[in-house]
């Protein structure tokens, strides 16, 4: 027999949380979720399911009141739609997914949950693919840079290069690790996109300043500027973890076109000379990344009634 209940009290979610969730990834961590769960302050239901009094099954959820649906924890939205990828249903066997699917819809509460990591129980008729992640492999082409440029048509690098040369003719020093950048970016992205930049949203902002402090104190923090002739013209903020590099967020001066080429090359540079395992570029289905022969990683969704 089954049981199903819903937790609400912070401290035995996150006593649940680091119970059932390996830490094996950036989003894996509470301490990250907590970054955006601190400025966001959503309404916890975590669903745990117990077989003769052992948990088996795992759902942590977040009601998102002006969507009116349950998302997965925290339940931070940019554009009404959650925005950590990498969420994990922690279940045995298809059936225990079911009857905690089916617990929810009794219970009359609707769910979005996004950027689910795939999982061998998921089946067609409870799951469908969100959006595609990419991500660079550096050991897939020998942790060397001209093994990656062999990727590309001969066209297509020297097109690459030429536009990067071109900007390096101005100037180009790359700065990393200066934690002050971080506003830079921000001020970058809120020039470029305004009301559609994350950070038009205080509590996405804060929540991201709550990150950048966090990495920073674990020293996990990568904050990577190009300056142009001494101005900045681009920056990045992105976290190393067990091996993977992550970019979370980025800004860009209008006034520096093409620049987007040059941090993302280094990155590419810096994640070879590193040796790391991988570098994740998030979701987001933005043209530069097939370009940049980056590798598509589907992530799922799983609905009700939305």
């Amino acid at each position: 027999m089954l049981e199903i209940r819903g937790e609400t009290d912070i401290d035995v979610c996150r006593r649940l949380w680091e119970r059932f969730i390996p830490p094996v990834q950036l989003t894996d961590l509470w301490s990250v979720r907590e970054c955006f769960h601190r400025n966001f302050k959503r309404e916890l239901f975590f669903v745990t399911a117990k077989r003769d009094g052992d948990p088996v099954g795992f759902l942590p959820l977040s009601f998102i009141p002006e969507r009116s649906y349950y998302g997965y924890f925290p339940g931070e939205v940019w554009n009404g739609k959650t925005w950590l990828e990498q969420n994990r249903v922690i279940v045995p066997n298809r059936n225990v997914l079911v009857q905690i699917l089916n617990w929810l819809d009794k219970g009359g509460k609707r769910y979005f949950l996004r950027y689910l990591v795939d999982n061998q129980h998921f089946c067609p008729d409870t799951v469908s693919v969100d959006e595609t992640g990419y991500l660079f492999q550096p050991g897939s082409v020998g942790f060397d840079i001209d093994g990656y440029y062999s990727l590309f048509s001969g066209k297509s690098i020297k097109k690459i290069k030429q536009d990067i040369d071109k900007i390096c003719k101005k100037g180009v020093e790359i700065r990393t690790n200066r934690t002050e950048d971080f506003d830079l970016m921000v001020q970058m992205s809120l020039g470029r996109f305004g009301d559609e930049s994350y950070f038009s949203d205080k509590r996405f902002l804060e929540s991201f300043r709550d990150l950048k402090d966090h990495f920073h104190e674990k020293g996990w923090l990568r904050m990577t500027t190009v300056l142009i002739d001494g101005e900045p013209a681009a920056v990045d903020m992105g976290c190393v973890y067990q091996g993977v590099y992550t970019l979370l967020a980025g800004g860009t001066h209008n006034d520096y076109p093409g620049v987007a080429k040059v941090i993302n090359l280094h990155h590419m540079k810096e994640a070879c000379r590193e040796k790391y395992e991988k570098v994740d570029f998030l979701c987001g289905d933005f043209s530069w990344k097939k370009i940049f022969h980056l590798s598509p990683n589907p992530l799922y969704k799983l609905c009700n009634d939305i």
